[in-house]
């Protein structure tokens, strides 16, 4: 079992994200389950991780795979039942491995008791209150009650059989919740008991910066939105998650909140960080930070400050489940990501080897830094994204309320490949049902097979962090920036630890060394190669 006095273990911890629809599928029915999880957990122990954070689990019709929940109380079905996820939390916690849950505040699902009352119990009544339901504009109420526009394209709202619309700032399928509503408040509050209870370690709160609405409802320019923003980072929201932070401080190990706050406002993002809100929030500047050594730098020293400021770890994390995988941004001319720009960079040109040597150094830089660290599932696999899935197959909503002109999130979440069996790579059983998503030929990617080589991506991940767990001086802590030139990167951590990244054409001289502790790809002649990273014990 973990220390019980290490209380502070999100300040340090590698965090490895599963999506149980890809993880690993049990019964064979080619979507991924908890028993799945359960039978990798040693996988994940040898990997080296800290906590595994769980993309939703909950009962849903999967319009949004998982984030349109139905109940936030159980598993959904596909998965397991509720007594194996509490089996798998006490597991994990046998080896070390602390357990982080999904938690969807804005929205819930269409599917959801309170919004099938909401619809049963018509207008002006208490269940509508619930939600942001609003009579439509025009002279027979034809038209919405705003130009608000949904986060996946189209309309912002739906028009219900007796006339009202409702308000979904994702998918129809996603009713916005109304957080001006007390019940609403106390649902989640009571929703966060239930799951610390059953020893869940702390919470990713999803979407974290949306859940409060202008109660006017105005209209406004998207391309120069009002200050403060309709329904993006309004100073309300602080309140919701000051409540939140009194529940997790109340257990004798408290728990933790992480949000998932994208805002471009670096000191407003810091605001969610204050010693009495959230822990830690995603560093989505960095995920989105092109590999260049200035821009890194400029967002490494960024981040810093701005965390230091109101005393949280900063968080890196290179990808997860919305974004392009790493191997296959890193290979392109525009290595940078931004949700506006995939699909205008969907199906370019990408130099995989290229994208993996990147993807191998900028791993040893994310481990290095100080603070956590994020590891989405099959990056440590050097996994690409699957770019060309049949239009049949794909079922991110992003697509389909696109007209297929955005290819959406879903080859980032294509299964895991775990062996040479079976058509799935193991991902199923011999016999299973095929994958909800398709792999392409990802034979020389298995577990197995990287397992077996002494230069694949996996074995330079357990590698490295099996190093960050020994270094005392790894995770949360000062970290000093060397003089280099300006396309390298060279800082020291304490214990001699030096981390040295060569973003240059050309190799690069390594400093004064007693030892080389890791290296992204080998040394060429004692010099660091271009697009590589080393670990250094420095006197």
């Amino acid at each position: 079992m973990f220390h019980n006095d290490d209380r502070d273990w999100w300040r340090h911890a590698t965090i490895y994200q599963v999506y149980p629809r890809s993880f690993a599928d049990a019964n064979g029915d080619g979507v991924g389950d908890l028993a799945g999880i359960r039978a990798k957990l040693g996988y994940l122990h040898s990997l080296g991780i800290n906590a595994i954070w769980f993309s939703p689990w909950y009962p849903s019709p999967m319009a949004d795979a998982g984030y349109d929940v139905a109940d936030y109380r159980d598993i959904d079905p596909s998965f397991g039942t509720l007594a194996e996820a509490e089996a798998l939390i006490a597991e994990a916690h046998e080896l070390n491995i602390r357990t982080i849950v999904d938690i969807v505040p804005n929205h819930c699902s269409d599917a959801h008791a309170w919004f099938q009352r909401a619809l049963a119990e018509g207008p002006g009544s208490p269940a509508r209150d619930l939600f942001w339901f609003r009579a439509g504009r025009g002279e027979h109420g034809e038209l919405p009650p705003n130009d608000w526009t949904s986060v996946f394209n189209g309309p912002a709202w739906t028009r219900v059989a007796d006339g009202e619309w409702y308000l979904h700032l994702f998918a129809p399928e996603q009713p916005d919740l109304n957080w001006e509503n007390p019940l609403v408040r106390a649902e989640f509050t009571d929703i966060l008991r239930f799951w610390f209870d059953r020893g869940v370690d702390g919470i990713r709160i999803d979407s974290a910066a949306m859940c409060v609405k202008d109660p006017d409802l105005a209209d406004f320019d998207p391309a120069a939105p009002p200050t403060p923003h309709p329904f993006v980072d309004r100073d309300e929201i602080h309140d919701i998650y000051r409540s939140w932070r009194v529940v997790a401080d109340a257990y004798e190990t408290p728990r933790a909140l992480i949000g998932e706050v994208w805002l471009a406002d670096i000191d407003r993002f810091a605001q969610y960080l204050r010693p009495d809100e959230m822990h830690a929030a995603f560093n989505f500047d960095f995920l989105g930070c092109p590999w260049d050594a200035k821009a890194l730098r400029h967002c490494v020293d960024a981040t810093l400050a701005s965390h230091a400021g109101v005393g949280a770890p900063s968080t890196w994390v290179l990808c997860n489940h919305d974004v392009t995988r790493t191997v296959t941004r890193y290979g392109r001319a525009e290595t940078g990501f931004e949700h506006g720009l995939r699909q205008a960079r969907h199906l370019l040109p990408t130099d995989e080897a290229l994208g993996l040597r990147r993807a191998r150094a900028a791993a040893l830089l994310t481990l290095a830094l100080p603070g956590s660290v994020y590891v989405y599932q099959g990056e440590e696999l050097g996994l690409p994204d699957v770019e060309r899935l049949p239009d049949e197959t794909r079922q991110d909503p992003i697509y389909h309320r696109s007209g297929g002109v955005d290819p959406g999130r879903d080859g980032c979440r294509v299964p895991l490949p775990w062996s040479a069996e079976g058509t799935s790579h193991g991902f199923s059983p011999a016999g299973a049902a095929p994958a909800w998503l398709p792999q392409p030929d990802w034979s020389h990617l298995t577990v197995a097979a990287q397992q077996a080589d002494p230069a694949s991506m996996l074995r330079l991940y357990q590698t490295a962090l099996a190093i960050r767990g020994s270094e005392a001086g790894l995770g949360d802590g000062p970290m000093t920036w060397l003089d280099t030139r300006d396309d390298v990167l060279a800082f020291t951590r304490p214990g001699d630890f030096t981390c040295l990244v060569n973003l240059s054409a050309d190799p690069v001289d390594l400093p004064a060394h007693t030892e080389v502790l890791l290296s992204s790809i080998a040394l060429d002649g004692g010099r660091l190669p271009s697009d590589a990273a080393v670990w250094l014990r420095t006197p």
